[in-house]
C-alpha cells in the first residue's frame, strides 16, 4: 500500500497524511493520533526513501560517543527514551564511536558533508567546549543534552545540578553532619562544575570550611566510588556523610564502607544521584539509599520531542529547559553518631 492508496482508504488527503506522519506541527494532535492508529491497523508503512526525496531529509539523527565517556547506564537510559520517541516518527539514530575530541569533530564534518543525518545530539558539554561553534559553522541543527558554560544561543535541556547537590548538602548539614565527602563527575564537565559549586556554597553558607581532601572526581563507575571511599576512610578526620555522583559510584561507596566493618546509615550516611534505573533500585538495597532523582529516560524522550519540532520546521534555537531534581530520603541518611 502506497501513500495515495492509504490516504484514499482513510478518506483524507495525501498532504494531510504525509504531514501528520512526518511530524509537522500544524497538524492537530487528534488528527495525527488518528492517522497513526489507522496506519498501524491497516499495516501502512511510509517509504522512507521516497519520503526523503520528497522532504530532503535523511530520516535520522546523529550522536557521537567517545570511548570512556559515553558507555554507561545513564547513556543507556537516555538512548532508550530517545529511541522510543523517535521511533513513533520512524526516525533512526546513527551512532558514531570515536577515541578523542579531534576524531569527534571530524565525525561531525563527515555527517554534515554526507547529509546522512538531519540533526545532531551533543552530550556532556565541557567548560571549554568548541563543538557548538563547529556545528554552527557546519550549519547542521543540533541540541545539547546538558548546557555549555555560557548557556549559549542553541537549544538545550539540563537538570538543576547545582540545586540538586546544594539541597542534598544542606540537608546533611541540617541533621548535624560537618564532614561531608563528595565524589563528583569528571573535572571540566559543566554538570560536575555546577555540582561542585552547589556543594561548596552549601558549606560556605553554614560556615563550614571546604576540605579539598573530601572532594574527588572521576568516571561514574563502581571502582571510582570504592577507591575514593577508601581514601576518605583513611583520613585522620574521615567524612560522616558522602555524596555520590551516580548510583554506580554509590555501589562502590557501599562496598568500601562494608569492607571497613562500618554500617551504612549508622556510621556513614550516603546520598547518591539517580535512582531511576530498572536494574539498580535504591528501594531494594540494604539499607535503602537516599538519592537526588532525575530520570535520564524521560530526558531522552523530551530531547526527542524537541528534535521532532526542529525537524518539522519550528525555530527552537532559543529553547532552554532546566528540570528540577527531587531529593528522596531513605535509610542510608541519618544524623551522625554522637
Amino acid at each position: 500500500m502506497n501513500l495515495k492508496e492509504f490516504a484514499k482508504a482513510i478518506g483524507m488527503s495525501q498532504t494531510t497524511v504525509s504531514r501528520a506522519l512526518s511530524g509537522y506541527p500544524e497538524v492537530k494532535q487528534e488528527t495525527r493520533q488518528k492517522i497513526l492508529k489507522l496506519a498501524q491497523e491497516l499495516g501502512y508503512h511510509p517509504n522512507r526513501s521516497a519520503a526523503g526525496l520528497a522532504t530532503g531529509r535523511a530520516g535520522a539523527v546523529g550522536i557521537v560517543l567517545r570511548e570512556g565517556r559515553g558507555f554507561d547506564p545513564n547513556t543507556t537510559e537516555f538512548m532508550a527514551g530517545l529511541a522510543n520517541r523517535l521511533e513513533t516518527r520512524q526516525i533512526d539514530i546513527l551512532i558514531s564511536v570515536v577515541e578523542d575530541r579531534q576524531q569527534e569533530l571530524a565525525a561531525y564534518q563527515r555527517l554534515a558533508g554526507s547529509k546522512r543525518v538531519d540533526a545532531i545530539i551533543l552530550h556532556t558539554p565541557t567548560v571549554d567546549d568548541e563543538r557548538m561553534d563547529v556545528l554552527k559553522k557546519l550549519k547542521i541543527p543540533f541540541i545539547v543534552h546538558g548546557r555549555g558554560a555560557d548557556g549559549g544561543d542553541y537549544p538545550w535541556l539540563d537538570i538543576d545540578n547545582y540545586g540538586a547537590i546544594y539541597r542534598a548538602t544542606s540537608y546533611l548539614l541540617d541533621i548535624g553532619h560537618r564532614h561531608i565527602g563528595m565524589i563528583n563527575g569528571s573535572r571540566g564537565d559543566v554538570f560536575a562544575e555546577h555540582r561542585e559549586q552547589g556543594y561548596r556554597n552549601a558549606l560556605k553558607e553554614r560556615g563550614i570550611v571546604f576540605r579539598s581532601d573530601l572532594l574527588t572526581s572521576g568516571a561514574f563507575i563502581d571502582d571510582v566510588g570504592y577507591r575514593s571511599m577508601q581514601d576518605f576512610l583513611s583520613l585522620s578526620e574521615p567524612p560522616t556523610a558522602v555524596l555520590a555522583g551516580s548510583m554506580m559510584t554509590a555501589l562502590g561507596v557501599m562496598r568500601a564502607v562494608r569492607s571497613a566493618g562500618l554500617q551504612l546509615g549508622a556510621d556513614v550516611s550516603l546520598i547518591a544521584h539517580d535512582d531511576v534505573f530498572n536494574y539498580i533500585n535504591a528501594d531494594n538495597m540494604v539499607p535503602t539509599v537516599s538519592t537526588t532523582r532525575s530520570s535520564m529516560r524521560d530526558a531522552g524522550v523530551r530531547i526527542g520531542d524537541i528534535l521532532l519540532q526542529m525537524l518539522a520546521g519550528r525555530d527552537m534555537s532559543g529553547h532552554r529547559e532546566i528540570w528540577p531534581v527531587e531529593l528522596v530520603l531513605r535509610e542510608s541518611t541519618r544524623p551522625p553518631r554522637k
